[in-house]
C-alpha cells in the first residue's frame, strides 16, 4: 500500500493486477486500484476533481482529468473517509500512477491533495538484473 498526507487529508492506494481482464498476447494489461481518502483535519472538505498521470514502462504518459471520482464528489467531514475502486489498462506489463485531488473547504478555499505514486506491476513483467 502507498499512502500520503496533505493538509490532514490522507490518501492510501493499493493496486491489483487483473489477470482475467488482461490479454498479454495483445499487449493489454489491466489493473484495479482501491483508494481510501481520510479527513484527519478539522475542516469539512469536498473532493471536486482529480488529475492522474499514468506512465507505462515505455515512458508514454497519459493524463486524465475529471470531476470527482467514480461519478461522485464526496463530502468528508472531520473523521470521515471515502473509499472507491477504479481501474486502468496499459499496453505494457508495468507502469506507475500518481496524481492529485482538488479539494474545497466549506468556505470555498480550494487546495490540492497529493495521491501517492504507486506501481502497476504484472507477473508478465520481465525483470532484468544489471
Amino acid at each position: 500500500m502507498y499512502s500520503e498526507t496533505t493538509r490532514s487529508i490522507t490518501v492510501t492506494v493499493k493496486s491489483f493486477y487483473l489477470d482475467e481482464h488482461s490479454s498479454p498476447s495483445d499487449d493489454h494489461y489491466v489493473w484495479a486500484y482501491h483508494v481510501r481518502i481520510e479527513n484527519r483535519g478539522r475542516d469539512t472538505v469536498r473532493l471536486k476533481s482529480r488529475h492522474w498521470r499514468i506512465t507505462d514502462n515505455r515512458g508514454h504518459i497519459e493524463e486524465v482529468r475529471g470531476a470527482g471520482v467514480v461519478g461522485e464528489q464526496p463530502l468528508l467531514r472531520p473523521g470521515e473517509s471515502f473509499e472507491y475502486t477504479s481501474g486502468t489498462p496499459l499496453p505494457t506489463p508495468s507502469g506507475i500512477m500518481v496524481g492529485t485531488y482538488q479539494m474545497e473547504t466549506k468556505g470555498g478555499e480550494r487546495f490540492e491533495v497529493k495521491i501517492p505514486a504507486f506501481s502497476l506491476d504484472s507477473p508478465h513483467q520481465s525483470v532484468r538484473l544489471n
